[in-house]
């Protein structure tokens, strides 16, 4: 069981514009089968997601809600609910709720869903275990970053789902800051 952070990003590190626009991730082709890296092949060991309210938000607004498993929503704000999803809002430290993403998960992983300052907070606290990430032939030049830290990350696996590039990556810790040059 572990705590993955599953997404794509374009090629500078964005996982939106910075209108929350993902028309670039839309319009990529992917390989709908069993690969390594397939969304059919990472959603099968998930037991659990969380994501954000602007994740959350931007799910609702542009699609039928897609997810079956026990979801969480980390919002300071109050959001509106999906009839018939298994979605729990929460606030607060992302350290308290993990022992219950966990216990839904029920042995399978958790996924982060996003967006990348969520992704970090898990990091934060040392309960992030690996990113897994799809990097489309797409710049933005702004926009939301991927992952809003400094990390040390050790490569586990690659490889390429259609246009995408893939990486597999477990968390190593914090990268420290250089040393100030004033």
């Amino acid at each position: 069981m572990a705590t993955i952070y599953y997404t794509a990003t374009t090629l500078d590190g964005f996982l939106a514009d910075e209108h929350d626009n993902l028309d670039w991730l839309l319009k990529q082709p992917q390989d709908p089968d069993d690969s390594d890296f397939s969304y059919e092949t990472f959603i099968a060991d998930v037991g659990a997601l969380v994501m954000g309210s602007t994740t959350y938000r931007w799910v609702v607004d542009n699609h039928e809600w897609p997810y079956t498993l026990p979801s969480w929503v980390l919002s300071s704000r109050p959001q509106p609910p999906v009839a018939g999803a298994d979605i729990r809002f929460a606030s607060g430290s992302v350290a308290d709720l993990h022992p219950e993403l966990v216990a839904a998960a029920g042995g399978r992983n958790v996924w982060v869903v996003g967006g990348g300052d969520l992704a970090g907070q898990f990091a934060d606290a040392g309960l992030l275990d690996e990113i897994v990430v799809s990097i489309a032939p797409v710049t933005l030049g702004a926009g939301r970053p991927l992952l809003p830290r400094r990390y040390d990350l050790e490569l586990l696996a690659s490889g390429r789902n259609a246009g995408f590039l893939c990486a597999r990556y477990r968390v190593a810790g914090p990268l420290p800051s250089p040393p100030s040059l004033a």
